[in-house]
């Protein structure tokens, strides 16, 4: 079990460095994440006139949603209780602040 201060490689958790790492670790992926991380921006500066805290929320909805959705369909099973439980473990905030932060 995961505590509060467990962390993994500088990041909140294991689930959380993997998916960060999963999402540069392609280079498809990760043109992909940095075009989301320009689209987030653009909300931001568009709603609130600069880029802060909301480019990250963004970001980290848009990311969540997209693994999610490309996350294959295993049915009802052990295994798709496991993915689900390890996605839910994921730190979306903080792999889209990393990603922001990058520029």
């Amino acid at each position: 079990m995961t505590t509060q201060t467990d962390t993994y490689n500088g990041w909140t958790n294991y689930e959380t460095w993997g998916v960060a790492l999963w999402l540069s670790n392609d280079e498809g992926t990760y043109n992909l994440v940095r075009e989301m991380a320009g689209e987030a921006r653009e909300s931001d500066r568009a709603t609130t006139g600069y880029m802060g805290a909301d480019a990250a929320s963004v970001l980290a909805d848009a990311l969540e949603d997209m693994v999610k959705t490309n996350a294959p369909d295993m049915g009802a099973s052990m295994y798709a209780d496991l993915l689900g439980a390890a996605l839910s473990e994921v730190n979306w905030y903080e792999i889209a602040q990393n990603i922001l932060s990058e520029d």
